[in-house]
């Protein structure tokens, strides 16, 4: 990433999730530490709930109230949203949905006051969301109506395991998406594949796009999709000078070790390799918009929520990722 970090908002999520547990933990273990300060995003008594369980050997201060270098602290913007009532850990409602948006929406007037750099989302619950009466299938499309961008324009890449993805569609039902793809989409996502990669210090990035259907279609013996979407979006990104591979199978494709990164086609297409292979440690960029946003690779775990049990390794490890202390940190070690 060429833009330096200084400051991070971390929105807590679901209120009701695992999200602000790993939110204060993973703060609480960066106080004192090297690199960027964290503003915690969320409501008063939620934050302070688990910031008494799991971060009281340090204050909890607002930020703005006094410079982290005067005195170590875990900082925090209060958002007025969910009421106290509703706060349930474990349980999904509505009113924890609406709470998931405002903390996001809050994080980026963060971002657009100067208060912050960029944003780390904790884990959302996409069935709260839509129970609060909002249309949401993950936080790029959120992110895409709340920055007033195109929706089409913000895509999801995922990094983790040594692979970074990207999802030219992403939450909805396969036909759907594939009756939505188009060589212009198909396009527009491998442009974002490569700006990203070149913000994660990739200057060059050589991007190898998925077929649609196994094999690429073998020319044509198991239909046309690709030659008529693919096949010309992989043209026209070669004939805007990228470094584009493809359409090839991503069984195949997955091998490749030139590879700086991938456009997937569809959701499970490009989050299964990494899955597998990262597990729950993985980060979730929103690519596409003038936010820089990430989340976790992983969901709200609400079968846990509120015990103490939930690890704060992914949040860290997105932190990290979107700070640019390293452009492999959402890898495994």
């Amino acid at each position: 990433m060429s833009e330096t970090v200084n400051t991070i908002a971390l929105a807590i999520g679901d209120p009701n999730g695992i999200g602000p547990e790993i939110a204060v933990k993973a703060a609480n273990t960066l106080v004192g530490k090297p690199g960027p300060r964290v503003i915690l995003v969320g409501d008063d008594h939620v934050i302070r709930h688990y910031a008494e369980r799991h971060a009281s050997n340090v204050p909890l201060l607002l930020h703005g109230d006094i410079s982290p270098q005067e005195r170590p602290a875990i900082f925090w913007h209060p958002v007025k949203s969910l009421p106290p009532d509703h706060f349930k850990p474990g349980e999904v409602n509505a009113a924890a949905g609406q709470a998931t948006v405002d903390y996001v929406a809050a994080a980026i007037e963060l971002v657009r006051s100067g208060a912050a750099d960029a944003i780390v989302g904790c884990p959302h619950n996409e069935t709260a969301v839509n129970k609060a009466g909002i249309p949401f299938s993950g936080y790029p499309g959120l992110i895409a109506r709340l920055t007033h961008s195109e929706e089409n324009s913000v895509f999801m890449m995922l990094v983790g395991g040594g692979l970074k993805i990207l999802h030219a569609t992403l939450h909805e039902r396969l036909h759907d998406a594939l009756a939505r793809l188009s060589p212009e989409l198909i396009e527009q996502a491998g442009a974002a594949c490569a700006t990203t990669l070149q913000r994660l210090g990739i200057a060059n990035p050589r991007i190898g796009v998925f077929g649609i259907n196994p094999h690429a279609g073998e020319n044509g013996l198991f239909g046309d999709d690709d030659d008529r979407i693919t096949v010309p979006a992989v043209k026209r990104m070669r004939d805007a000078g990228m470094l584009v591979e493809g359409p090839i199978g991503a069984d195949l494709l997955l091998t490749r070790k030139d590879i700086d990164g991938f456009v997937a086609i569809y959701h499970d297409q490009g989050h299964i390799p990494v899955k597998l292979l990262a597990g729950r440690n993985a980060s979730a960029l929103s690519v596409g918009s003038d936010i820089l946003f990430s989340s976790v690779g992983h969901g709200s775990a609400f079968d846990i929520a509120g015990q103490g049990k939930a690890e704060a390794t992914a949040v860290l490890r997105t932190l990290r990722l979107i700070s640019n202390q390293t452009a492999d940190a959402a890898a495994p070690h």
